[in-house]
């Protein structure tokens, strides 16, 4: 009598194997979180705070249940990337061979690539997105520590070194980040600081 063929349960080969996926647990998290956090950034850039969460999950690659995983809100996405934008300034600031051009250039970088948050942090707090913007304001506090660290390097005392100048030209630069690409409002960014008479690094993320 031939064999019977086994229950699909039962069967085991590569092609099954293959169709199987991984479970990598909190690696597969940790790498879904930052492709999120990547895609909100770009998404927040091209089409404003209103953009659908559906497109973030999207360009991530992932299923919408994945990212209310991770954020059950709007508010908790855009504070993620604001976080990981800050993250990244104050990384550049401590370097070993930091400078205050550097760090400006990193938080350039910043600006141009998440121009959508300018409103954001300019703000008051009839804004409808002001769920938000005490975690902002404590951000962009943040962000002053980190620079203003570095003003100290310039033993001529730097052009910024007054009470609220840093803080002010980073709000000035940030509000003539305007174009349709990255490449207009970067040039617009550098234009803005070469009119104040500062000296900014080159504009790119901090690399470590």
């Amino acid at each position: 009598m031939p064999d019977r063929p086994r229950p699909t349960s039962e069967r085991r080969g590569p092609a099954n194997e293959e169709r199987r996926p991984a479970n990598d647990g909190p690696r597969a998290a940790a790498r879904n979180r930052a492709a999120l956090v990547a895609a909100a950034r770009e998404i927040y850039a091209e089409q404003g705070l209103d953009a659908p969460l559906s497109a973030i999950a999207r360009r991530a690659g992932v299923g919408q249940g994945v990212l209310y995983r991770h954020f059950p809100d709007r508010a908790a996405v855009t504070t993620a990337v604001l976080e990981e934008n800050v993250r990244q300034v104050e990384q550049a600031a401590a370097a070993e061979d930091a400078t205050l051009a550097g760090v400006l250039g990193v938080l350039t970088w910043h600006l141009k690539e998440s121009a959508a948050f300018i409103g954001l942090l300019h703000a008051d707090g009839s804004d409808r997105h002001s769920g938000v913007r005490a975690h902002a304001l404590a951000l962009s506090q943040r962000v002053e520590r980190a620079l203003r660290a570095h003003l100290l390097d310039d033993d001529g005392g730097h052009r910024l070194s007054a009470a609220d100048d840093l803080m002010l030209a980073v709000a000035m630069v940030s509000g003539a980040v305007a174009g349709p690409s990255r490449e207009e409002r970067e040039r617009r960014a550098l234009a803005a600081w070469r009119l104040l008479g500062v000296e900014v690094g080159p504009v790119r993320p901090f690399g470590g």
